[in-house]
């Protein structure tokens, strides 16, 4: 009865496992998933129901490694894009703050709500921040106020930077994913 046991929760662990490897894959590619973090936390699982025989401790710590490089470039390229369009540090923060709330309202919608709550709401909160910047700025710096087309010109610009950054951080995270997944494979099966 114990081995029954035993072999049943090893097995429910790789199926945990095997659940967060291929959330992670998706998490690469979905804003609100943390994707190399969930694949490390997979191989981990893989790794201790199997007994760490096949992946170990070199192996996590390589992933690990891995999951961290790929979190600061995405916070990294997402911030510099944003920063270079001209997107101010509390529109930035308050874009996060929306993507988030975003999330929260939508995420009733079964599977892509929170996903696509958090794209509008950060994207949105980005706009709107950007926006009112503008409208400020112009005359607090001892210049005509603007008009709202190049308020929204801005506004705009800022919104279009910080997209191309998301999405160039996406396809660097998603690499790093592939990567992961790659020596989880070849510890794992090869």
């Amino acid at each position: 009865m114990t081995d029954f046991l035993s072999l049943l929760s090893s097995n429910l662990v790789f199926v945990i496992a095997y659940l967060l490897l291929f959330l992670g894959i998706v998490g690469a590619m979905v804003p609100v998933l943390p994707g190399p973090l969930l694949i490390w936390l997979g191989a981990f699982a893989w790794a201790w129901a199997d007994g760490f025989i096949r992946i170990g401790w070199p192996t996590l710590l390589v992933l690990a490694i891995l999951t961290i490089v790929s979190w600061a470039a995405d916070l990294g390229l997402s911030f510099l894009s944003s920063r270079k369009s001209g997107a101010g540090w509390r529109s930035i923060a308050v874009s996060i703050l929306g993507g988030l709330l975003g999330a929260i309202l939508l995420a009733s919608i079964p599977v892509v709500g929170a996903f696509i709550g958090a794209a509008i709401g950060s994207v949105s909160a980005l706009w709107l921040m950007e926006y009112r910047r503008a409208q400020v700025t112009a005359p607090a710096a001892g210049n005509a106020p603007l008009n709202p087309q190049r308020s929204k010109a801005a506004a705009t610009r800022a919104v279009k930077g910080y997209v191309g950054g998301f999405l160039l951080a996406m396809v660097v995270q998603f690499a790093f994913s592939v990567i992961m997944l790659t020596i989880f494979a070849w510890q794992a099966f090869l």
